[in-house]
């Protein structure tokens, strides 16, 4: 309950405060309900992805928008690296998480862009190695374009996550 002070504004009142009482809110207390993974084969299992989830609805979502092997200035690092492009990408959605007080496990959603399947599929231990140590199995996706958005990048990831 919060309490504000309020002054009376009539010309008649006297010059006492009076106390205005706003009742805060009871905030619920969230019912932990379980991921349910729905995965009508098992093919996915090695690329630590889950067909489906199904899961309670978030209070909070955080939209990742494509993060890259870039350095903080922009600059492309990594040209021709297929596994060193995904892991800064991975690790860069890694601060971003932190910094809204998530890790890779609140993850709901990947989806990778990249210029040679082949070469990324090579490299992809680089992200299953990450996903496993916060036991996650986002739903993703593997996309291949013909260019990224800078010259010398081959690896560019989104994500959604929520809590």
């Amino acid at each position: 309950m919060t309490t504000t002070p309020t002054t009376p504004t009539s010309a008649t009142s006297t010059s006492a405060t009076l106390t205005s009482v706003t009742p805060t809110p009871a905030t619920p207390t969230p019912i932990a309900r379980p991921l349910t993974r729905i995965n009508p084969s098992t093919w996915n299992a090695p690329f630590r992805f889950d067909h489906a989830q199904l899961r309670p609805a978030p209070r909070e979502l955080l939209t990742i928008a494509g993060q890259a092997s870039v350095d903080d200035g922009g600059q492309v690092l990594h040209d021709g690296d297929h596994a060193a492009q995904l892991s800064l990408a991975v690790h860069h959605i890694e601060e971003i998480l932190a910094q809204a007080g998530m890790t890779l496990a609140d993850v709901f959603s990947l989806t990778i862009y990249t210029t040679d399947i082949t070469a990324t599929l090579a490299a992809y231990q680089a992200l299953t190695e990450r996903l496993d140590a916060h036991r996650a199995t986002p739903p993703a996706a593997l996309v291949g374009v013909t260019a990224l958005a800078l010259p010398g990048l081959a690896i560019e990831i989104t994500a959604q996550a929520g809590r």
